[in-house]
């Protein structure tokens, strides 16, 4: 990839985890109320035919990763479990008294923070609390983040016994002066271990985690660092851009500077170099950051089409409604996004007042609805196109226009009723996003809210 077009543009641009993304929320024109209105119709209108989406935040950790811009509590103390365990667990019951039939479970997921800080029994009391007045689906699938270093063997049996068959590390980066600049230390045995003993209990995906451009990170880095994940061929991998954001109060990121940071050709050579050495054995890229084995779920549902993406990143599956759980996660009805309370005592406090625990939102207008339709359609298929009333919106000539540039680049191909993304324009496709971006384009932020693209 030419040096010329990693600067051009290697600008801030948001993920697009969700549009709108969360700085242009409208949150005059939200309220609870609105948020629950929205997710009782979605639940109508989805729940028989494909069930729902849980995300439950589990924010404690023992130690502070400075590369992780999640919301986190930092504490040793492991009394903070069982507290937290029933605030969730009533939550999930003040949701469940908006519904008229019990919900049917399609997928849930365990994120943090660090979920593996959660005793197995702890677990076990929360995961039982959900689904007991639930239905699962199907083909359901239950997945969770665990930290190397602490993910033991019961806490994988227990969560494998509940129903739990795809685990993601976080592993990183295997070189010791980056893993001391990211306070992460992380030993390749204890990766290999519980790599090893997931597979030996059954689990049918088990991903890894990889990131590129962390400070003092340089091509040979990553290069150590994927010989050694080919070693264990994790079933997917997220192989995603560090993303500086060090005005997020508390992330750590402030311990080293921007010139300890790889420039943005050598944070895409290292990507260029992953992605090479991961098809030597087999790896197919799947969206912007993600690689999967033919085996995989993840790498199917690319294949017929059914490719999702939400605030968990790539999914293999789409359901109209995701209920998110725990301090600062985030649910989306489709017709509308609401946020947790950010810090533990606010989350209990409303809890405590029989309130979800709601301080923020968006519920997209129909201008949102169908700009979301086609940055989704470009993040997970590299193509979108309006050959239907409903798929156009009036400023998409100006959004052609803007792309005509991108179009000489080669990085797309601009058809009478669609566009499609060329192979050398998929590693700027945050970029593609951008142009339909109408509230982006409407308004451009006055500091910097974003990481960088490239």
């Amino acid at each position: 990839m030419s040096r010329a077009l990693v600067n051009k543009y290697n600008i801030a641009g948001p993920r697009y985890t969700s549009y709108p993304t969360v700085p242009y929320w409208n949150l005059n024109t939200f309220s609870l109320e609105n948020w629950k209105n929205s997710l009782i119709k979605s639940f109508k209108e989805s729940n028989s035919k494909e069930g729902i989406s849980l995300y439950i935040h589990l924010p404690f950790c023992e130690s502070l990763c400075t590369f992780c811009g999640c919301n986190k509590r930092i504490t040793k103390q492991h009394s903070v479990e069982s507290p937290y365990i029933k605030a969730v667990l009533k939550e999930w019951r003040l949701y469940l008294e908006l519904f008229e039939e019990k919900p049917v479970i399609k997928e849930m997921h365990l994120g943090g923070g660090t979920p593996t800080f959660f005793s197995p029994e702890n677990l076990e009391l929360l995961i039982n609390g959900i689904i007991k007045d639930s239905v699962l689906a199907e083909n359901y699938e239950f997945s969770f983040e665990g930290h190397p270093n602490n993910t033991t063997k019961a806490h994988l049996q227990t969560l494998y016994n509940l129903g739990f068959r795809r685990v993601s590390y976080g592993v990183q980066d295997y070189n010791e002066t980056v893993q001391k600049a990211i306070h992460r230390i992380q030993p390749f045995e204890n990766v290999k271990r519980a790599t090893e003993e997931a597979r030996s209990i059954g689990y049918t995906s088990v991903g890894h985690d990889i990131i590129f451009g962390l400070p003092f990170q340089n091509l040979e880095h990553v290069k150590e660092t994927i010989l050694k994940t080919k070693t264990l061929l994790p079933d997917r991998l997220a192989f995603y851009s560090y993303a500086h954001v060090p005005w997020i109060k508390g992330n750590g990121q402030r311990g080293f500077s921007d010139a300890d940071l790889p420039s943005a050709e050598l944070k895409r050579a290292q990507y260029e170099l992953g992605k090479e050495l991961l098809a030597e054995v087999g790896y197919h890229e799947i969206g912007m950051d993600h690689f999967a084995l033919k085996t995989d779920s993840l790498y199917k549902s690319m294949q017929t089409g059914k490719l999702h993406r939400n605030f968990m990143g790539y999914t293999a599956s789409k359901t109209q409604a995701m209920i998110g759980l725990g301090v600062s996660s985030i649910s989306d009805s489709w017709y509308g996004f609401s946020q947790n309370e950010k810090r533990i005592e606010d989350y209990y406090k409303l809890l405590n007042q029989n309130t979800i625990p709601v301080y923020r939102g968006h519920i997209l207008n129909e201008e949102d609805l169908i700009i979301r339709r086609h940055i989704l359609n470009l993040m997970c298929n590299f193509k979108t196109m309006w050959n239907k009333d409903y798929l156009y919106f009036n400023e998409l000539p100006e959004t052609l226009t803007q792309l005509k540039e991108m179009e000489a680049d080669g990085l797309l191909n601009i058809n009478s009723n669609s566009i499609e993304v060329t192979k050398k324009g998929q590693p700027f496709v945050r970029n593609i996003c951008m142009a339909f971006d109408l509230l982006l384009q409407r308004k451009q932020p006055n500091t910097q809210l974003f990481s960088m693209t490239v």
